[in-house]
């Protein structure tokens, strides 16, 4: 069961059925460490955080401080309770700097570790092209090797934060001859590199957070290879699990913005709901809610124990999705006619949030990996099931089957 050194638990005991582990109390020394570094730090930098190791406490030394799940989350609260935040750069943070920490050289770790983890230097992820869809390894981006640099050319389209990037990580296609997820190499691209074109995408939120990019003759140093050269699937697929895991958390909104317990505590506030039809969706939004959570809690546990990740961020990744969805869209069914205009919420909150939330959420089922993808992902690694079609062979699985009985 969970439990705070603060006091007892007040968790359901639903919740405590899915956590098996006790928080340390008010005196232990990983809390008291941390006391005392925000004592003599009490507004860090991003910079200040990083070299302290707060940022990725998990990360090894001097990154971060090797730190066990359970003293993750000791710094997690004593951060919390003090009021200070993480820097925000989520790509970086999340994506590139675990690829590079697994495969990148000692080299590449001192150039970029602590730029991204302070927050000062912005990462964008240049995977996604316009004609491969949610067939990443189908990319038809080239780079060629001229000497020491590679010479890239190609398009990426939903780069998000393309436009503040310093750098990007980049897979292409280094040798055409060879089965598609293999020939392909992982890049640290910087983006001022000349032949580098960034055109925004405006969303009909009215923002800008994705862009089309394009390269032409965009010449890469050598030495920003990550891993083995034609074999960046494999860091590609390190990127890509922690990006599932990451839009996952969080507010509805892939860790932002609003979230049902925030819908839920606007119509408490103006007197509940009398509508049956109603009740029943701010109840199963309540449910769902409360699912995720306990998924969430069971995802932690497991690191807790030592235990290696199990199908639940996968489940989690198509279940907030979905579920971020429906918040947006009841919100505005609770706006009613006052949700055409701009900064009107339910029930007449006002917040630019719900109005940017369910004109974004539609969104939230593509990136990262596709709700139909992640199903099927599910589906062959977790239940077993058989591919739809033999890719080899050219043909459907009950053709195979009949072949082989032949």
């Amino acid at each position: 069961m969970l439990r705070s050194g603060r006091g007892p638990s007040t968790d359901s005991a639903v919740a405590s059925s899915a956590m098996d582990f006790e928080l340390p109390a008010d005196d232990d020394p990983r809390r008291l460490a941390v006391r005392e570094w925000l004592a003599a730090n009490p507004q860090p930098t991003g910079r200040a955080l990083a070299e302290a190791g707060y940022v990725a406490p998990h990360w090894p030394a001097p990154w971060g401080l090797a730190a066990d799940p359970i003293h993750q989350l000791v710094i997690d609260d004593e951060l919390r309770r003090a009021g200070v935040s993480r820097p925000s750069n989520p790509i970086g943070i999340g994506w590139a700097g675990p690829t590079i920490l697994s495969a990148g050289t000692d080299a590449q770790r001192d150039d970029y570790l602590f730029g991204l983890l302070s927050g000062e230097d912005i990462w964008c992820q240049l995977f996604s092209e316009p004609g491969a869809g949610s067939d990443l390894a189908n990319l038809s981006t080239r780079a060629e090797l001229d000497g020491d640099e590679w010479v890239v050319n190609g398009q990426k389209v939903w780069t998000s934060l393309a436009h503040h990037a310093r750098y990007g990580i980049l897979i292409a296609r280094t040798d055409p001859d060879r089965p598609k997820h293999e020939g392909i190499t992982y890049f640290v691209c910087p983006m001022d590199a000349p032949g580098i074109e960034i055109r925004p995408i405006i969303e009909m939120t009215g923002g800008h957070t994705f862009n089309e990019v394009f390269l032409t003759d965009v010449r890469i140093p050598a030495t920003n290879v990550v891993g083995e050269v034609h074999g960046g699937w494999r860091q590609a697929k390190v990127t890509l699990a922690n990006e599932r895991v990451s839009l996952s958390s969080g507010g509805a909104l892939w860790g932002m913005g609003p979230t049902a317990d925030d819908l839920l505590d606007i119509v408490r506030d103006a007197g509940g709901a009398a509508d049956p039809l109603l009740r029943q969706e701010l109840a199963a939004l309540h449910i769902e809610s409360e699912i995720l959570r306990l998924i969430r809690l069971r995802t932690v546990t497991a690191a807790v124990q030592g235990r290696e990740p199990g199908p639940e961020a996968s489940v989690r990744k198509i279940l907030a999705d979905e579920h971020g969805q429906r918040i947006m869209g009841l919100a505005r069914d609770l706006a009613g006619a006052a949700g055409m205009i701009t900064d009107a919420g339910p029930l007449g909150t006002e917040s630019l949030w719900w109005t940017h939330g369910f004109l974004f959420a539609p969104a939230l089922t593509i990136g990262g990996g596709t709700g139909d993808v992640q199903r099927n992902i599910i589906a062959e690694r977790v239940l077993g099931l058989p591919h739809d079609v033999d890719v080899e062979a050219g043909r459907t699985w009950s053709e195979a089957r009949r072949v082989a009985s032949e």
